[in-house]
């Protein structure tokens, strides 16, 4: 073997491992970590002989780790080194170490949770943080505290934080190791951001790359269909692909073959362009590469718990992953890597990717931990816990499915759910169209459903949505306008292979009768098992409206359009209404009878503001879709007094029938709670939060606003007090107040910092001070009126207004009124109503 730096890291991560049941290796790209490490601790003492099993995030990644390794020993692949991965697996008797993928460790350890015979778990690229990762890690930490205290577990990474980790695994010592790596020139060539200008800018680069260094090029795009779209162009006559140069594709969705070959060294003379997604950026060596192109984009899952749908984003790349992605240029000789983003976009981008917990669908992961023995998640020790919102989510669903009891425990039917690799909707659609003989037609339409689109490129802008054309064209039955991909169709039916044999679908020998003329009039039936809540009805606009209360629309075009029962397999969930994308038709007659459970029966009592009343209706629902609604008679009186309480409370006290008394009077018991804490809080803040302990006794037999105006608010609000209260209220807190003219003026008490009153200047002559109320508390503030009742002064202190302030205002109103009296002494003047008092 030649020399690659992790050898110098060796003997201390050997003695890490010899000391402690965990560690952390942190080795940059090139150091040889994922095929050094595991041949370099085989022979270990504490490894007893027993065998390896390192993850790998990627099939490919697993394949090419495993072959490479037997290699260096000079075996085949499958004897002391092996492999297995979903739907494809080299192992023998003889096997010491496993590379697998991550849900393989997962079923490994539901089915041997001691992982008796295995002496050591290697997590490598543990920084992708995929979901099964932290999964496998969870359960293997439970495993090694309660059950295997010798079991190590090696945490293998190239840009990992790595102080979180150890702490998770005890304080477990953390080993660094530099990486190989040569001079990579990095330059920046920002291209558009719509992705066909894109792919077009891609191209031009790709050609100025190969024109002026030497080597392989690897260029990085989001998915599948962006790599067909630079194929495209590459291959197109007007880029002039120079002669020697071969197109690669690079993808997890390509046969095995197709991966090796852009993956091996090329032949002398030959030129490689690699087109690759986020496949290539960890773990594998594409060989001969000194160029990378990288677009800057990744695919990711994201989940919403608000919609409880998943989709697919077109993220900008971490400056993490760039860097790793750079740093393919550099495995072998000095090399270049062209960015398509501006070196300020740069600056912006995201340090590291989010771990795929924090953002997945949790419905397999909550499954797994159930079948484990775990209905909580907080009872595992993770990196990142699991969100709330999205196990709550998760939680329903499985429950909704049957996989779950209503305590989080797992069902019989769920242990079966477990046994099948696929999400927890599709195993579930499977068991339940057994019964039905359409157990066949089930495992169909999931191995569809797990895969890229059958019709290759999706089947443009204006393939069709429908379901049953899938299925058929999966059958070799050949449908106008679509083109089926070859290589796609093999791994679904080889998929079909593997769940009939993981759920045992037809391995009983009963002959079932499907009894549909042409099963493929059961897809709406069976996806409605998978996606209750993707049942959709078309409303009169034309778009659906889901079972689980989304809004939903097709494509425009689609013959699908016509129905008015569809079920939703796949969904864009963007913006207020999602978009369809795949979907079959179903007949109301097969959800009655199937679906049954999810009928509804509902008396809803509710305020409708159109007509100003208190509603009752008899509903049948099927979920948020509505089947049928009349009626309903004599609904209970306290349903109906709750509503119409809730509705003055939303809409406002101003539905009630104030008249000025009412309104006085609250606002005097305001005034005097204002002074006292004895007394009850009238504001209408508090009278609003309390509808039920004063209002409630008075609403009985009322349902409208116009009922309402039946109340007597003053008697209500007396009723709140005491004898002694209203006794006092009147002393204290008096409706009016008698001036020296012998007027009655009401008292204003709006604020009851400030109550008030207007009353004529002349009104008040021979009065020496501002009157008090509030057992002679508060001074009334005095609103003093001309003739014309226009105010020419406000003051709380009439003895001083009268000291210093009256003679200006007796000099501008004597001008203004001289017909009416102003007295040199107004506290000798007689008061008036009129012009003048009595006698002169």
């Amino acid at each position: 073997m030649s020399s690659l730096p992790i050898e110098q890291a060796l003997p201390s991560l050997k003695e890490a491992l010899e000391r402690h049941n965990g560690a952390v290796l942190v080795a940059a790209p090139g150091a040889g970590k994922t095929t050094r490490v595991p041949l370099a601790l085989m022979d270990e003492l504490w490894l007893g002989g027993r065998k390896m099993i390192m993850l790998e995030p990627r099939r490919l990644a697993a394949r090419s780790a495993a072959n490479y390794m037997a290699r260096q020993l000079g075996e085949p692949v499958g004897r002391t080194v092996g492999y297995r991965v979903r739907m494809d697996s080299k192992v023998g008797p003889e096997t010491r170490i496993e590379v697998v993928t991550e849900g393989v460790l997962t079923r490994m350890l539901q089915e041997d949770q001691a992982l008796e015979g295995v002496g050591l778990v290697i997590f490598d690229e543990y920084h992708e943080r995929s979901l099964q990762a932290d999964l496998g890690l969870a359960l293997s930490l439970q495993t090694q505290a309660l059950l295997r205290d010798d079991l190590r577990l090696l945490i293998m990474s190239a840009t990992l934080e790595a102080e979180p980790v150890a702490r998770l695994l005890g304080d477990a010592p953390v080993v660094v190791s530099e990486g190989r790596s040569f001079p990579v020139d990095t330059f920046y060539r920002p291209v558009p951001k719509k992705w066909q200008d894109r792919a077009e800018g891609i191209a031009r680069v790709i050609r100025e790359a190969m024109a002026r260094h030497d080597g392989d090029a690897l260029v990085f795009v989001p998915g599948m269909s962006e790599i067909r779209a630079v194929e495209r162009i590459v291959r197109g006559g007007s880029f002039g692909l120079p002669s020697g140069t071969e197109v690669h594709l690079l993808h997890g969705s390509l046969p095995p073959e197709a991966q090796d070959r852009a993956i091996a060294p090329p032949l002398t003379g030959i030129r490689k362009i690699v087109l690759s997604t986020s496949v290539a950026e960890t773990s594998l060596t594409v060989e001969g590469v000194t160029i990378v192109v990288d677009s800057g984009l990744a695919r990711v899952s994201r989940f919403s718990p608000r919609t409880g749908m998943s989709r697919l984003e077109t993220v900008p790349v971490s400056s993490a992953s760039a860097d790793q992605r750079r740093g393919r240029a550099g495995r072998v000789k000095p090399g270049v890597c062209y960015r398509m983003w501006s070196e300020e976009e740069q600056g912006h981008l995201p340090s590291r990717s989010a771990p795929e917990i924090t953002e997945a669908d949790l419905a397999p992961l909550l499954l797994e931990l159930a079948v484990w023995g775990v209905n909580d998640p907080a009872e595992l020790e993770w990196l990142d816990a699991p969100p709330k919102p999205a196990v709550q989510q998760a939680r329903e669903l499985l429950v909704r499915l049957g996989a779950l009891a209503s305590d989080g425990t797992v069902t019989g039917h769920g242990r079966r759910m477990a046994e099948a690799s696929v999400h927890p909707r599709l195993a579930h659609m499977i068991l339940a169209a057994e019964p039905l003989g359409l157990g066949g037609l089930a495992c169909e339409l999931a191995a569809l459903l797990g895969e890229r689109d059958l019709f290759a490129g999706g089947g443009g802008r204006q393939a069709s949505s429908d379901m049953r054309l899938r299925v058929e064209a999966l059958r070799g039955i050949p449908s106008s306008g679509t083109v089926v991909d070859d290589a796609t169709r093999k791994r679904i039916s080889q998929e079909i292979g593997r769940l009939r044999r993981e759920l045992g679908i037809g391995g009983d020998g009963k002959v079932r009768v499907s009894p549909y003329a042409a099963d493929t009039d059961a897809c709406g039936l069976l996806l409605a098992f998978a996606y209750p809540d993707r049942i959709a009805r078309r409303r009169e606009s034309g778009a659906y409206l889901f079972s689980g209360g989304r809004g939903a629309e097709l494509r425009e075009g689609q013959a699908l359009a016509r129905e008015e029962w569809l079920v939703a397999a796949d969904v864009d969930d963007v913006g207020a209404d999602s978009r369809i994308r795949l979907a079959a038709p179903v007949q109301w007659a097969e959800l009655a009878e199937h679906c049954g459970e999810q009928i509804a029966e509902e008396k809803i009592v509710f305020w409708d503001r159109e007509s100003q009343s208190v509603r009752a209706r008899s509903r049948r629902m099927f979920g948020a879709l509505l089947l049928e609604e009349t009626p309903l008679q004599n609904p209970p009186p306290e349903l109906v007094r709750d509503k119409l309480l809730e509705a003055i409370r939303q809409e406002g006290l101003d539905m009630l029938p104030w008249s000025k008394a009412a309104r006085q009077l609250q606002e005097r018991i305001v005034f005097m709670a204002r002074h006292d804490t004895s007394w009850p809080d009238a504001s209408d803040e508090t009278l609003a939060e309390s509808l039920e302990h004063w209002l409630a006794p008075y609403v009985d037999k009322m349902k409208s606003r116009g009922d309402l105006q039946r109340l007597h608010l003053k008697d209500i609000l007396e009723a709140m007090l005491s004898w002694n209260k209203k006794r006092e209220l009147d002393e204290e807190a008096p409706t009016h107040w008698n001036v020296p003219s012998g007027s009655r003026i009401p008292i204003d008490y709006s604020d009851p910092e400030a109550p008030a009153l207007a009353v004529r200047l002349q009104e008040l002559f021979g009065l020496p001070e501002s009157p008090r109320i509030g057992g002679g508390r508060v001074a009334l503030t005095l609103h003093l009126l001309s003739p014309a009742q226009r105010p020419v002064q406000v003051t709380r202190d009439l003895a001083s207004f009268w000291r210093n302030t009256y003679f200006e205002v007796r000099k501008d109103l004597k001008g203004r009124y001289p017909k009416h009296y102003w007295p040199d002494n107004p506290l000798e003047a007689q008061a008036t109503r009129r012009a003048k008092p009595p006698g002169h």
